[in-house]
């Protein structure tokens, strides 16, 4: 809590993640679709910089692994490794929108 500051600033970063999960996630996907690999990486790598402040370590790792193989690798791998990382980031969505709603 002391690196975030007070609940209002918890509250404020709750915020920014869901907005910025809730036009990311299907934006990544569609620039997969369409085979556009450094637009996909683009969004990966700026949510791997806030990913640590929000996820558990395993999540980060995922996210991480999956950012590092979109500068790589073919669409098609990438494709596999995002639809494996997808639902654990819907998931971090949907417990953020609950956290903000009981807040």
């Amino acid at each position: 809590m002391a690196y975030i500051g007070d609940m209002d600033g918890v509250l404020t970063l709750l915020a920014t993640l869901q907005s910025s999960l809730e036009h990311d996630l299907p934006e990544i996907q569609a620039r997969l679709d369409a085979g556009n690999l450094s637009g996909a990486n683009e969004l990966l790598h700026q949510f791997k910089g806030f990913a640590p402040v929000f996820c558990v370590d395993d999540l980060v790792a995922q996210v991480v692994a999956v950012e590092a193989l979109s500068k790589r690798a073919e669409v098609a791998p990438v494709r596999e490794a995002y639809a494996a990382l997808a639902p654990r980031l819907q998931q971090l969505l949907a417990e953020v929108k609950a956290l903000r709603a009981a807040a």
